[in-house]
């Protein structure tokens, strides 16, 4: 009887780990294993594939990390079942259309100093009537206005807020990675909206329009909020999309919000 070649390749540069991984996952796609099946143990692996213990686990740790297997003590390693609640979407389109410097242009509408009002400094853990920094900018890909930005800021007389606290604030910084070491995290929610005549006339759509509304808030290392609003987006033109469970070819948990 011929022997099934050893799919694991010695002499590629990519590591075992990561071959091994890979023909778990196109097995699995391929229904050889399906959910709640459990998975060659440890030692089978390594017989069958010619790999050490050590590789073997870390292909696993990664397929625990991808969510496409569970493991139980004891019992072993099993295919994870589909889970709707566990699905990420992620904001890939989005962060192009923020970092493209080329295709993408960012007009800003405005900046001023006003008095908090109740919703402001709720969102910001103020007093009412404290002095923040409102801005407004609107986003255009090749000519086009698809994005309008309002926020938030909070204002400090100590520390002027430059451009690059700016743009860290704004969601480009935590995108792109160029910000400054003003915010150490964030907290991001989409909701459903309607153009008002404001954005609509920016964006150029119709009032009422459906829309996107991408709230932020971000924090800095004191955990403190520094900066709240959000990003308004019709929504013909951003929507999102994800895939579920493993499929032979596609690649592990990526998701894609839209046309942007």
């Amino acid at each position: 009887m011929k022997t099934k070649p050893n799919p694991i390749d010695r002499s590629s540069f990519e590591p075992a780990y990561l071959q091994l991984v890979r023909v778990l996952r196109e097995q699995i796609a391929a229904g050889q294993f399906r959910p709640g099946d459990r998975l060659p143990s440890e030692s089978q692996l390594c017989r069958r594939y010619q790999v050490s213990p050590m590789t073997v686990r870390r292909a696993i740790n990664l397929l625990l990390e991808q969510g496409v297997v569970t493991t139980e003590r004891g019992r072993g390693t099993f295919v994870k079942p589909l889970e709707l609640g566990g699905v990420s979407f992620s904001l890939d389109r989005f962060q192009d259309l923020l970092t493209d410097r080329d295709g993408a242009r960012i007009q800003l509408l405005d900046v001023r100093i006003v008095e908090a009002d109740e919703r402001v400094a709720a969102e910001l853990d103020l007093p009412v009537g404290d002095r923040v920094i409102h801005m407004q900018r609107l986003f255009h890909k090749n000519g086009e206005p698809l994005i309008y930005h309002a926020h938030h800021l909070i204002y400090d007389p100590k520390r002027p807020v430059v451009e690059a606290e700016m743009e860290v604030t704004s969601l480009y910084g935590l995108l792109s990675g160029s910000g400054t070491s003003l915010v150490k995290w964030g907290r991001l929610g989409v909701h459903a909206a309607v153009l008002d005549a404001s954005q609509a006339r920016l964006l150029r759509r119709s009032e009422g329009a459906p829309a996107f509304y991408l709230e932020h808030t971000f924090y800095d290392y004191e955990d403190r909020p520094v900066s709240w609003g959000g990003f308004t987006c019709p929504g013909d033109c951003f929507h999102f999309t994800a895939t579920v469970g493993v499929v032979e070819g596609c690649e592990p948990s990526r998701a894609a919000p839209g046309r942007i």
